[in-house]
């Protein structure tokens, strides 16, 4: 009489990083420590630790797909300036007055791989002084 062939069960199906039970398609937990096997919740199936092992996953995704308030932020803060004079108004404290605006306008004075200087004044008009910062 020939030998009966030993049958193996069914392995999880995985999609991705997840892996969902054979027999009934529910989502399988990841195993604890030490666990030889993961149970499903739903039908009972037991399935081997070992399948969570040496699974490589690769995820991509668009920089538009998770958008942001600090992107938005970002992008509506951009500034495009035809004329290399126009000066922008910011949120700088005078150092001379303590006033909180100023007009700043940023200059490449020193190399290329090197920051640049923004020149800031004061616009309180008693005042209306000069500095720079280098970045």
């Amino acid at each position: 009489m020939p030998a009966l062939a030993q049958v193996e069960p069914p392995r999880a199906h995985r999609i991705g990083s997840l892996l969902f039970c054979p027999t009934c398609g529910t989502l399988l937990d990841l195993p604890g420590e030490d666990t030889p096997h993961v149970k499903c919740e739903q039908c009972g199936h037991l399935e081997p630790a070992s399948s969570y092992e040496n699974h490589q996953v690769e995820t991509r995704s668009r920089p538009d797909a998770f958008p942001s308030v600090l992107q938005l932020k970002r992008t509506t803060q951009t500034k495009e300036h035809l004329d290399a004079n126009v000066k922008t108004k910011t949120a700088e404290t005078c150092p001379k007055c303590g006033h909180k605006e100023a007009l700043s306008q940023e200059r490449q004075l020193r190399s290329a791989d090197e920051g640049s200087t923004i020149f800031l004044e004061c616009l309180n008009p008693e005042c209306r002084h000069g500095w720079r910062i280098n970045n």
